[in-house]
């Protein structure tokens, strides 16, 4: 699985954040997305913009995988 640099993770979180309307302080790669209003449509909103972004492509069998930032990370570097 291919390393992840700062900078996919700081790219990767500001999408995430975006998403979920969270600060980006306010969000630590282990904090789980449920107590921040994640919900299916705003999971694929999430691979939908990682994929367009990152020129990736994510299975959407991933979709339950999206958690916390951590689980994400892990997701786009499988997918690259």
């Amino acid at each position: 699985m291919p390393e992840l640099t700062l900078e996919d993770h700081s790219r990767i979180k500001k999408i995430v954040c975006g998403v979920l309307e969270v600060d980006p302080d306010a969000l630590t790669d282990t904090d789980g997305f449920e107590d921040h209003g994640i919900d299916s449509v705003k999971a694929i909103e999430i691979i939908t913009i990682l994929e367009d972004e990152l020129d990736i492509t994510i299975d959407l069998a991933e979709l339950e995988r999206i958690t916390n930032l951590e689980r994400v990370y892990e997701i786009v570097a499988t997918a690259r």
